[in-house]
């Protein structure tokens, strides 16, 4: 039994980095592939759910892309999405921020509308049904090239008042943000908010460029960030927000163990971590999970537990009323605990 269990469910949270197709568990790969005559490389639930099993970035991401070759119709994204607000809010999640990943769809001849129309119904089902907000955010695959990124761009843009930012994922190492740099300008140009994954495989450099050469507003990530004490410095005077992923973190061994996961030396430096997901299916659980886990790892004080879970609503790009609507809840769902 985690020390603070019962504290974790009660806290309002707000999750901030979560790759919606890294919610597909098992069975619906299965019963999508199926419904849209899609040959996995599995012979049943079971067999897929053992493929979920490896240790390395790389390696995931091949099951990753190879699990979004079932979503096709604009129904599976909406069964995606929603199947992952009903998680949301079994974990008392008020708020979240959804990455999707456009370039691994329409390059399958997935129109960019049918993705972002299934997600967006799905996600106002979830405001409907559980009071859940939520923004949208679409990341750019690091591992294709700028040209690439600017085409998507250009569909974003049609999309701009319900796209609230973009971002950058997939494989970090050999592909630095300033790849990117172009097509992040021009973006930020549009008005959009700007993150990427940085530091998670990849060197302090890395979060450098993102912020100095993309101007981001979150790191996604940022392990690697406690390298460099002057980055540290950076960080904690800019206030930058980092979102962390624990389970992410240990299934991919980016941290060999949660005990000696960077959490604690992060909110001892003063910077701004949030916990978060990332691909919730695929790395063995979800919010509250991943609260849990760090919680029994690391035997974190009530204050930290409160703290991160308060950072995730600071550190949100919804609008200023809603913010505080959110933080408001919040001060009171904690003094009532």
């Amino acid at each position: 039994m985690a020390h603070h269990e019962s504290l974790i469910a009660a806290l309002p949270k707000t999750e901030l980095h979560i790759h919606i197709e890294g919610s597909l568990e098992p069975e619906m790969m299965f019963d999508l592939a199926g419904r849209n005559g899609v040959k996995l490389p599995y012979a049943s639930v079971e067999e897929t759910g053992a493929a979920y099993q490896f240790s390395n970035l790389q390696d995931f991401l091949d099951l990753y892309y190879q699990g979004m070759s079932a979503l096709m119709t604009e129904q599976d994204y909406f069964d995606l999405t929603y199947a992952y607000l009903k998680h949301c809010a079994d974990d008392n999640v008020r708020h979240t921020e959804i990455f999707f990943d456009p370039q691994g769809h329409v390059s399958r001849g997935v129109d960019f509308k049918t993705v972002f129309d299934g997600v967006s119904r799905g996600l106002e089902a979830g405001f409907d049904e559980f009071g859940i907000s939520h923004e949208i955010i679409m990341c750019f695959l690091r591992h294709l090239d700028e040209d690439d990124a600017e085409r998507m761009l250009d569909l974003a843009l049609n999309y701009r008042d319900r796209i609230v930012g973009v971002g950058l994922d997939s494989s970090e190492l050999g592909h630095p943000p300033s790849k990117f740099k172009n097509v992040f300008r021009r973006a930020r140009d549009a008005g959009f908010k700007l993150v990427a994954h940085a530091g998670e495989e990849g060197p302090p450099e890395y979060v450098w460029e993102a912020i100095d050469v993309l101007g981001v507003d979150r790191i996604d990530h940022g392990n690697r960030a406690l390298e460099d004490k002057e980055l540290v410095r950076r960080l904690a005077r800019d206030k930058m927000p980092l979102t962390v992923c624990p389970l992410s973190n240990q299934r991919l061994c980016v941290v060999p163990d949660l005990k000696k996961h960077p959490i604690q030396r992060m909110l001892d430096a003063g910077l701004v971590a949030t916990l978060n997901s990332d691909d919730p299916a695929y790395f063995g659980g979800y919010m509250n999970d991943n609260f849990n886990a760090l919680d029994q790892a690391l035997s974190l004080g009530r204050d930290e537990i409160v703290g991160l879970a308060r950072n995730g609503f600071v550190a949100a790009f919804c609008d200023e009323d809603r913010k505080s609507d959110l933080l408001r809840d919040f001060d009171r769902a904690v003094a009532t605990l």
